[in-house]
């Protein structure tokens, strides 16, 4: 018994060094993020707006450098496929919010925002379930960057002067570009997911 626990333990040891790699560590950090950023976001002292937006930024940088980092390096993890859509959503959905207690942002615009994010990851789990793969789109690209310019745009809103009306025109144009994102990809993905499960 003690050698078959012995020989579990070694086996799963490349595992778990093939885990904790530096795209899934630096996954792991824009998570750990989100919880600092939210103190600061909330804590209205002088230059917190700046603070939060460099947290926020540093924080979606991560998201580029995982997945650069993976592919340069060949190291694409059962681990890091898992981690890195969920980092992006709860640090996206994090200072959305943060940002409705602020009064920075309408709610029903950030509930439209994160329910479409939440619908295209059940779609996501269903099609893994099925092991069909569901490649990114360049509408979800577009919509991932319109959300980083409008979260960092509502951050300093108050420090933009007479241009503070792109806070809201960026808003804007991220909600309607997750809407697009989201539409588009039911209509290219849903068939061949609920075909995979007739099957």
């Amino acid at each position: 018994m003690a050698i078959e626990r012995n020989s579990d333990r070694a086996a799963s040891a490349p595992a778990l060094r093939a885990g904790l790699n530096l795209p899934n560590a630096l996954t792991l950090s824009r998570i750990l993020i989100v919880p600092v950023l939210v103190v600061v976001l909330l804590t209205r002292t002088s230059g917190s707006q700046f603070i939060g937006l460099g947290l926020f930024l540093i924080a979606s940088l991560t998201d580029f450098l995982d997945g650069f980092l993976a592919r340069r390096r060949k190291q694409v993890t059962a681990l890091g496929k898992l981690l890195d859509p969920a980092a992006d959503k709860i640090l996206t959905s994090a200072a959305f919010i943060s940002l409705v207690g602020l009064g920075l942002a309408p709610a029903w615009m950030v509930v439209v925002v994160i329910t479409r994010e939440f619908a295209v990851s059940s779609l996501r789990s269903l099609a893994a379930a099925q092991d069909v793969v569901l490649a990114a789109s360049f509408a979800g690209k577009v919509k991932t960057t319109t959300q980083i310019v409008s979260i960092s745009l509502l951050i300093i809103s108050d420090q933009l002067g007479a241009l503070d009306l792109l806070a809201p025109v960026s808003l804007w144009a991220a909600l309607v570009a997750t809407l697009y994102s989201g539409c588009e990809y039911f209509v290219r993905n849903g068939r061949s997911v609920l075909t995979a499960f007739g099957s």
